[in-house]
């Protein structure tokens, strides 16, 4: 039996484009031309998944997905920091943001870490590898940075060293908990 899923990252809106925290914004007009141009080019699925923040909801919807919510694939709890810019946060707690990229243990905004997330979705990854067929997951960048850490067996500070594009996709697939990873292609008709 092989899994397979596929993660796409959402389309752009505001919160992206500004580096700020998700603050539950919808895409932005030109995002959801590109994934509705881009609709019919992922490989049919036997299951579709959606992280439940907006972008998500509203790029799969873009890209003609009727896809299940899935909490487990939700983006990183970034506690009382929802909203803000990084910059905005590393000018009024500069401590704490030096802490919680450095140490993947460290969740000074009260929300999750970074090892927590790529803990919670490590475990996500052991129950897909027994779904036999395809999984087509429109998730969060984090989600798809802690996939790639997770797979890889990659420390949890490699988290931050990986860019995840709008609209792009990274493929796992393997069998008996061995995945392999496929990073970053492009969601584009004309790319795919």
């Amino acid at each position: 039996m092989t899994s397979r899923v596929s993660f796409v990252s959402p389309a752009m809106n505001d919160s992206l484009r500004r580096a700020r925290f998700d603050d539950g914004g919808p895409i932005d007009a030109g995002g959801a031309a590109r994934a509705r141009a881009a609709a019919g080019s992922l490989p049919s699925a036997v299951r579709v998944l959606v992280s439940p923040s907006v972008r998500c909801r509203e790029t799969a919807v873009a890209l003609g997905l009727d896809g299940i919510e899935e909490a487990e694939l939700a983006g990183l709890d970034v506690g009382r920091w929802r909203g803000l810019t990084l910059a905005e946060v590393g000018a009024a707690e500069p401590q704490e943001v030096g802490r919680w990229l450095a140490d993947p243990d460290a969740a000074p905004h009260g929300g999750e870490s970074v090892a927590d997330l790529c803990a919670r979705v490590g475990r996500w990854l052991r129950r897909a590898s027994e779904t036999d067929g395809r999984t087509v997951a429109v998730v969060e960048p984090e989600i798809v940075r802690a996939v790639v850490t997770v797979v890889l067996g990659a420390p949890t500070a490699a988290f931050w060293r990986l860019d995840v594009p709008a609209l792009s996709v990274t493929s796992v697939s393997g069998r008996d908990g061995r995945w392999n990873v496929r990073l970053g292609q492009p969601l584009d008709p004309a790319d795919v």
